[in-house]
């Protein structure tokens, strides 16, 4: 049994201020000494780097739709042992998963907040954007209340209220339908973290500028949160009948420690906390290198892992880095395992919106204004180490970038519905390449989900 006090900070849609409540508690609860652990709803990595840096352990992701629904209890359990307190984020809605998908726990979308929140008993917090409302927000935290079943809403944060005439009028409305306060954030745009096209700036680039953002978050949600009614809600969830997940007790024994290369900097910083974490569960020594500054690979390099990213952010400073570039395309072609997901494919290309890249892939790819955005149902069209011809996952991609050509003559993947294809007859397309050991697409995938994954690639070390 588990019995970590949680909450999960829910909202009516995106926009409401989830990542400043959920970081600005993770922050402010740590500076009260209470040892504190933030999770993620859904597949996004920036927040939890902001969680990361507030409450002084990984922030880590909980997405039923990507790792299924009997994991997220134990990845709970295994990011939360030894925490006070587990701060949840929630994603979109509280409802809002993945749409047409039918329905998942509490009855939320596959993959909801909601979801979660029944999955881990975990009472839900709401936090709402009342800078246009006044009375009414008594009836949109009633209706949350009550749509759905699974979900104990136990209390709201309002935010962006404007002076105390607007904070009576909340508080009043609330008080008729028996909703706690607990707690009231007036406008703080100078602790706004800057945002780019997918999303926030993630910590990796601007680290010293998001100590000051975390700071300030403690500070704001410390002086307008009654965090010991916060505190008392969380200790109210019961004991969570789970085993905590565990990266060292499900991977096969190898005869021998390949170094696995795992790309980071600010470039790469896109990555599952547990895809490390499995690597070396499968007998790897995981060791960081930052395409940015490192001219070499790690010592002994047996197989490269390359995430997701922002490299057109830093395509001069990648293409500046000719010996790394070499290094690794001499990895590739002597038939390293490599693993590239999104910007890790970008980066294998030949060029990036015209800057040299590494030459792994006879591909191009270049920015666009279209966002990519979705989760993938995708079989394996090539065998690979990752998994033979046939395989099947689902992955999530996010990307503004397209690539020419889409696919090599042995793809990685096909999916349906592809959103940049209007032809319905060829709504299945083949993405991605599979070339030697090199794995690479566009599609990111929860290893946690699929462990097998990390024991390929580091069988595949030879």
């Amino acid at each position: 049994m588990v019995a970590v006090p949680r909450i999960v900070v829910a909202a009516p849609a995106s926009g409401h201020g989830k990542t400043t409540v959920a970081t600005g508690l993770l922050a402010a609860f740590r500076a009260r000494g209470v040892k504190v652990a933030g999770f993620k709803v859904g597949p996004d990595y920036i927040d939890p780097g902001y969680h990361a840096l507030a409450s002084g352990r990984p922030g880590r992701n909980l997405d039923p739709v990507l790792v299924g629904a009997d994991l997220i209890a134990p990845l709970f359990a295994h990011g939360a042992a030894g925490a006070d307190l587990a701060v949840v984020e929630g994603v979109m809605g509280l409802f809002d998963g993945r749409a047409l998908a039918g329905t998942g726990a509490a009855g939320g979308d596959p993959g909801s907040t909601a979801d979660v929140a029944a999955l881990l008993s975990a009472p839900v917090v709401l936090v709402v954007d009342a800078a246009a409302q006044g009375r009414s927000v008594a009836a949109l935290v009633h209706g949350y209340r009550t749509f759905g079943s699974g979900v104990r809403l136990a209390g709201v944060i309002l935010n962006r209220v404007g002076s105390d005439r607007h904070e009576a009028i909340l508080r009043a409305a609330l008080d008729e339908v028996g909703m706690p306060v607990f707690g009231v954030l007036r406008r703080h745009d100078a602790v706004a973290a800057p945002s780019r096209h997918l999303g926030l700036v993630p910590v990796a680039e601007r680290h010293a500028e998001a100590l000051d953002a975390v700071r300030a978050l403690a500070s704001l949600v410390t002086g307008s949160v009654d965090l010991d009614a916060v505190l008392a809600v969380a200790r109210d969830a019961p004991p969570l009948a789970a085993t905590p997940w565990s990266a060292s007790v499900v991977a096969p024994p190898v005869s021998a420690a390949p170094v696995v290369a795992v790309a980071g900097g600010p470039a790469f910083s896109f990555s599952y906390t547990e895809t490390a974490e499995l690597l070396a569960g499968a007998g790897a020594q995981v060791s960081i290198v930052d395409p940015v500054r490192d001219e070499s690979l790690p010592a002994g390099t047996a197989a490269l892992v390359v995430g997701g990213g922002f490299p057109e952010v830093y395509a001069a400073e990648l293409a500046a880095n000719e010996p790394l570039r070499k290094e690794v395309a001499v990895l590739a072609e002597r038939g390293a395992p490599i693993a590239a997901e999104c910007a890790g494919l970008l980066w294998l290309c030949e060029r990036l919106d015209g800057a040299p890249m590494c030459g792994v892939l006879p591909a191009v790819a270049s920015m666009g204004p279209r966002l990519t955005l979705g989760y993938r149902d995708a079989v394996a069209l090539t065998g690979s180490w990752l998994g033979p011809a046939g395989t099947r996952v689902t992955g999530h991609e996010f990307h503004r970038t397209t690539l020419t050509p889409p696919a090599g003559t042995a793809p990685a993947w096909a999916w349906r519905d592809r959103p940049d294809r209007v032809d319905r007859a060829a709504s299945e397309a083949a993405e991605g390449f599979v070339a030697g050991n090199v794995h690479a697409s566009y599609l990111h995938l929860h290893w946690a989900g699929r462990p097998e994954i990390a024991w390929g690639l580091v069988a595949a070390c030879g």
